[in-house]
C-alpha cells in the first residue's frame, strides 16, 4: 500500500484549519483569507492576516505566486527547470542557476555536512531503482551496487563565484524534495510579509512554516500523527509561533511485500530503507531547517539524531523510534499535549 502525500497533508493541516475557524467565529478585526493551489507536486494551503481584506487577499496572492516561481526552478519534473537542466548536463558542463537555486543546494549540504551524510539529494538513481512512488519494488543488490559511484554528493559542485552547478559524473541526479519544500515555504513567508501580512501560515505537504498570531492572539495549532495509527490519530499537538515544522515518516510512502515495509527514506550508506525510527518531526525556526533535518535524523536514529537536535539552536524534535517509543527534546517538553 502506498499512502499519498495529499492525505499527509490533509491531516497535518487540519488542526490548524481548525484552529483558523475558531478565530474567525471570534470577535477578531484583522481580516483572514485562505486559498488552495495544487504546487510543488501537492495541494498547497496559504493563510494570509492582514489589517484589511485587501491586503489579506495580495499577500495570499504573493505567497502562492512564490511557491509557483520556485517550483519552475527546482522541480525536477519540470524539463525546463534549472535543476532537471543541472542533471542532463550530468558528466559534461556546468550550468548556470539563480541565487535561489544556489542557495538552496548551499543548505542541501549544509544538512549533508551536519547529519554525518545522513542526507543526501544525490540519491535519485537510488530512488528510482526502488521506485516506491510508484508501484515498489525491491532491487538487487547489484542494481544498488551499480549506482552507489552515482550518489556521492562530494561530486556536485558549487561555483558561487559564477553562480554554476555541475554533477562530475554522467547519470547523476540531484533532488530537492526533501529540503525544498521547506525552503519555498520560508520564501513565501517572507514575500507574504512584504505584501502587509502581520500572520500566515504556509503548508506545503506536511511541512508548515508560520509567522505571526491568529487575529485573536492565539498561536497556530499542530498535530504530529501517529505513525502507526490510521490516518488522523493525533500523537501529540503544539503551538507554533515564527516556526516551521516538518515530519518524515516510514508511512508516508511505501509498499509491503512478504510482511516487510519498504518505505521511501533510503539511507545513503546502505541504499536500503532506514529502518531506526518510525517518524520524526522537527520545529525550527526556518522551514528550510526543519525539512532537511527530519530526514537526515530520520536515517540518523534517535540516539544520534537527538544528540544532533540538541546541539543546535532553535531546533527542537519528537522522534518515535522503531519500537514506538518517543523521545521528545528538552527544548519542546513543556509545550507538547500528547494525546
Amino acid at each position: 500500500m502506498i499512502e499519498s502525500l495529499f492525505q499527509r497533508f490533509v491531516f497535518l493541516f487540519i488542526l490548524l484549519i481548525f484552529s483558523l475557524v475558531l478565530c474567525e467565529v471570534g470577535v477578531a478585526k484583522d481580516a483572514m483569507i485562505k486559498r488552495s493551489q495544487y504546487l510543488m507536486g501537492t495541494l498547497v494551503f496559504v493563510t494570509g492576516i492582514a489589517p484589511d481584506d485587501a491586503t489579506a487577499r495580495q499577500a495570499v496572492d504573493a505567497g502562492l505566486k512564490e511557491i509557483r516561481r520556485l517550483e519552475e526552478l527546482l522541480s525536477t519534473w519540470i524539463p525546463e527547470s534549472e535543476l532537471s537542466r543541472v542533471n542532463a548536463a550530468a558528466g559534461q558542463h556546468a550550468v548556470k542557476v539563480s541565487a535561489e537555486t544556489l542557495n538552496l543546494l548551499d543548505h542541501s549540504l549544509e544538512m549533508d555536512r551536519l547529519t554525518g551524510g545522513s542526507f543526501n539529494i544525490a540519491l535519485g538513481p537510488a530512488v528510482v531503482a526502488w521506485n516506491v512512488s510508484e508501484k515498489g519494488r525491491v532491487p538487487t543488490q547489484r542494481e544498488l551496487d551499480a549506482v552507489y559511484s552515482l550518489i556521492d554528493l562530494s561530486q556536485l559542485q558549487l561555483d558561487r563565484h559564477t553562480r554554476t552547478v555541475s554533477l562530475a559524473r554522467p547519470g547523476m541526479q540531484i533532488d530537492v524534495g526533501g529540503i525544498g519544500k521547506g525552503f519555498a515555504a520560508d520564501l513565501a513567508a517572507e514575500v507574504m510579509e512584504t505584501s502587509g501580512a502581520t500572520a500566515g501560515v504556509i503548508a506545503i505537504s506536511g511541512d508548515i512554516k508560520t509567522f505571526g498570531r491568529m487575529p485573536d492572539g492565539q498561536k497556530f495549532v499542530f498535530g504530529i500523527q501517529h505513525p502507526r495509527k490510521e490516518q488522523g490519530h493525533v500523537l501529540a499537538t503544539i503551538e507554533l509561533e515564527n516556526e516551521a515544522v516538518s515530519t518524515a515518516g516510514d508511512y508516508q510512502r511505501y509498499f509491503e511485500q512478504d510482511g516487510i515495509r519498504y518505505h521511501h527514506i533510503l539511507d545513503p550508506k546502505t541504499l536500503h530503507p532506514a529502518r531506526l525510527a518510525q517518524s520524526v518531526t522537527v520545529i525550527a525556526s526556518r522551514g528550510v531547517i526543519a525539512d532537511g533535518l527530519d530526514t537526515g535524523i530520520f536515517v540518523m536514529g534517535p540516539k544520534k539524531g537527538m544528540a544532533l537536535i540538541e546541539r543546535l539552536p532553535e531546533v527542537e524534535g519528537v522522534i518515535v523510534d522503531a519500537q514506538g517509543n518517543v523521545f521528545v527534546s528538552s527544548g519542546v517538553k513543556g509545550r507538547l499535549q500528547f494525546q
